[in-house]
Formats: C-alpha cells, sequence, structure tokens
C-alpha cells in the first residue's frame, strides 16, 4: 500500500497580482484577501504590513528599518491515487513558503515552509466529522480515531522525495491560540521568539497536530500583543535561524491581525495569565477588507466537498492504508 498514492507540488507567487486558482481552498488566509473590489489594495497592504514587521524584529544592522523584504509563495499538494491518473489528484494540502532577500548585500535566503496551513480533510474533520459525532452527544467529545487519516497523509507527504526534493527542513505552522484555553506566561524569554506561553490542556487543534507529528509552543514575540502556536517537528528554537523565525513570525501575526483584530490587533498585550476572545471590543482594525464569516460557511462547504469527491469514493482504500501506516 505504500505505493498508493503520489504527491504532486505546484507553486505560485503570492504578491499583489494574486489570483486565486480555480482549486484553491478559498478559506485560506491568502485567497481571502485576493478577492473583491479591494483586492489589490488589500495584498498590498498585507505584503507591507508582513515586511515592516520583519525589519522591526530584525532590528540589528538596519538603522532605517527596510533592509529586508520576504517573498511567500503558496505551495499546492496534489495527490494522485494510483491508477486514476493525473486528472484526479486531489488538491490534498496548502502551505506558504517564504524567501527573504536582504536589499543590502542583494542575497536570498530560504525562510520557512508551512506558516499558514490548509486542508481539505481537515475541513472534513472539523466540519462535517465532529459536529456529526456530537449530534446527539450530551457532552461534547472527540472521536479516539479523529485526525489519523489526516495525520498519516501529512506524514507520508514530509516523508516524499516529493518533499525532500524541495525543502531542507520540516515545516513550522502559525497559528492563532485556542480562544477555549488559558495560558500562562513563563520566565523562559527568547531574543526573537519573545515570552513563552503554556496552557493547562491540549486543545482539540494541539491534538490534531499531533496527529500529524508535530508538537506545539506558545510564544509572544516581541513587540506582539497576544501569544502564537508554534506547531513543528524537532527543535523549533535550535533548528531555524532567527531570519527564518522571523518569516514566519511576520507573514502569520500579519494574517492574523487582519482575521481576528480582537486577539493580536488589540489594543492591550496579553497579561500573565491570557485567554483569548473574539468578544473583546478594545482593538483596532486594519485598512484591509475581510469577511470571516463566510470564511467559516466556505468551510463547511469544502468539508462536503471533500467528503463527496475524496472520503465516500476511496474510503475502503483510505481505511487500510491508514491502517497500515498505524501498524
Amino acid at each position: 500500500m505504500s505505493d498508493a498514492f503520489t504527491f504532486r507540488l505546484k507553486s505560485i507567487r503570492f504578491d499583489e497580482d494574486y489570483r486565486p486558482s480555480d482549486n484553491t481552498r478559498i478559506t485560506t488566509n491568502f485567497a481571502n484577501l485576493a478577492r473583491g473590489e479591494s483586492r489589490q489594495e488589500n495584498l498590498r497592504n498585507a505584503l507591507r504590513m508582513i515586511d515592516n514587521r520583519f525589519n522591526a524584529l530584525a532590528h540589528w544592522d538596519n538603522p532605517r528599518g527596510d533592509r529586508y523584504s520576504v517573498e511567500l509563495e503558496i505551495i499546492s499538494v496534489e495527490m494522485e491515487i494510483a491508477g486514476e491518473g493525473a486528472c484526479n489528484a486531489f488538491p490534498l494540502i496548502e502551505m506558504l513558503n517564504t524567501t527573504i532577500v536582504d536589499r543590502k548585500t542583494h542575497e536570498r535566503f530560504d525562510g520557512v515552509v508551512g506558516n499558514n496551513f490548509s486542508s481539505y480533510v481537515r475541513d472534513y474533520d472539523f466540519s462535517v466529522v465532529l459536529p456529526e459525532h456530537n449530534r446527539d452527544q450530551p457532552k461534547f467529545s472527540i472521536p479516539d480515531d479523529f485526525g489519523d487519516l489526516h495525520g498519516n497523509l501529512f506524514k507520508s507527504f514530509l516523508r516524499s522525495d516529493t518533499y525532500r526534493s524541495h525543502f531542507s527542513k520540516p515545516p513550522v505552522i502559525c497559528i492563532s491560540a485556542s480562544t477555549s484555553k488559558t495560558y500562562h506566561r513563563t520566565d523562559n524569554h527568547h531574543p526573537i521568539m519573545g515570552a513563552e506561553y503554556r496552557q493547562d490542556e491540549f486543545s482539540s487543534t494541539d491534538r490534531y497536530f499531533g496527529k500529524m507529528g508535530m508538537q506545539v509552543r506558545y510564544f509572544m514575540p516581541t513587540g506582539s500583543v497576544a501569544p502564537l502556536a508554534f506547531y513543528f517537528i524537532g527543535d523549533l528554537l535550535g533548528d531555524y535561524t532567527n531570519l527564518e523565525l522571523i518569516s514566519a513570525i511576520s507573514t502569520m501575526e500579519t494574517f492574523q491581525r487582519i482575521y481576528r483584530p480582537e486577539v493580536y490587533n488589540a489594543n492591550a498585550a496579553a497579561g500573565a495569565c491570557y485567554q483569548p476572545s473574539l468578544k473583546h471590543q478594545d482593538y483596532s482594525l486594519t485598512r484591509i477588507v475581510y469577511d470571516r464569516d463566510e470564511r467559516s460557511r466556505l468551510a463547511l462547504e469544502q468539508g462536503k466537498f471533500t467528503e463527496e469527491h475524496f472520503i465516500k469514493p476511496y474510503k475502503t482504500l483510505l481505511e487500510q492504508w491508514s491502517a497500515d501506516c498505524a501498524a
């Protein structure tokens, strides 16, 4: 069963001229910005915010605060099922890859791959499987096998020649902290990542990423107002350079300031004991147009799409393959 799937990788530049392709998940951070009348202004402003944040963190030998810029590339991963042909490949994962441009030395450096993470199968798990499981339950619970298939697919991709031929390090995925958990600031402080926070128990998202082979740490970077969740494989602070870490922070904190301004664009920083809340009122809006309600609705639509076009047609194959992975 090891040769049941073949992974293919496509990439497209994310800049002010970006337009989502027909098979891009339209709930992704980057695709949402590239729609509507304000699309180009949205993109231009977001990219400027990323560069400004990068230079604020990479302040050494950077007196004017304009030494660096970040180039973004959307990485789309398709999975071809043996015997089905390339035309039936399923759009499995999308991530962002960063490249750091040093305007002073005219050098280019690899940043971090991962950053944003979107997945049709994850939409299916959270928008279809989880609500269905809890429909008649008196108390919210998570199925024991929740995320097993998705985790095995992700780990299989990371082990593939396709991934290894393009990227030298495992991905780092950066998302918002859970609004259902309370976080406590520790004494650990990193010069770039800032203050580390810890939570009392893992969220459902933490456990889901755990099935993908990733662990989590929470940091509130210098100049930030709330901790971010960093999912990684290996040693987050030891395996990546400061500039690589800054590329992830500047990119994903910008998206979170746009999408969750109540948390990440708040007018006061998180305290020693902190629970994020989307009901928080003391925050500032960016000049970027975004429809959060539409994004939630589309996640359900795309979850159902996955069920119809991937989960149900290949149910037996997927279950057997996933069981073999577990064994």
